[in-house]
């Protein structure tokens, strides 16, 4: 099985960006111990702080990969282009989000991928993408 996790903007900072809120474990080192723990799977990861290199990482990957899992982080709020691609591709998307989005600010509430994303994980930290993986699984 061939699995993709797709991080937005800012998610280069984990581990430093608010710890608070967000935890004190960096990305790297987190999808270090995901791969760890799932050896038979063929587990990808792509980070960018830019809309374009997103859209066009899920359409490279959204007709050749089982599963892809996605934190648009803030543009998950902002991005109809995210959101169509995710429509346009075949490969089912897991959305993810690190924090309850729902406990934050409004505008955090709206989300322009759920209604073509297969299933939505929020606020379980990073283990939302471990989470989203079993789903796929």
């Amino acid at each position: 099985m061939k699995v993709i996790i797709i991080n937005g903007p800012n998610l280069n900072l984990l581990g430093k960006r608010e710890p608070e809120v967000y935890g004190k474990e960096t990305f790297e080192d987190y999808f270090t111990l995901l791969k760890s723990k799932y050896p038979t799977l063929a587990l990808d990861y792509y980070q960018s702080n830019i809309e374009g290199e997103l859209i066009t990482k899920i359409q490279e990957v959204g007709f050749s990969y089982d599963g892809i899992i996605l934190n648009a982080a803030a543009y998950t709020h902002t991005s109809i282009g995210i959101g169509d691609a995710v429509k346009a591709i075949a490969t089912p998307v897991i959305e993810v989000h690190i924090s309850n989005t729902f406990s934050r600010e409004d505008f955090r509430h709206q989300s322009y991928i759920s209604p073509n994303a297969k299933g939505v994980i929020i606020g379980f930290g990073l283990k939302s993408y471990e989470l989203a993986l079993q789903s796929l699984l």
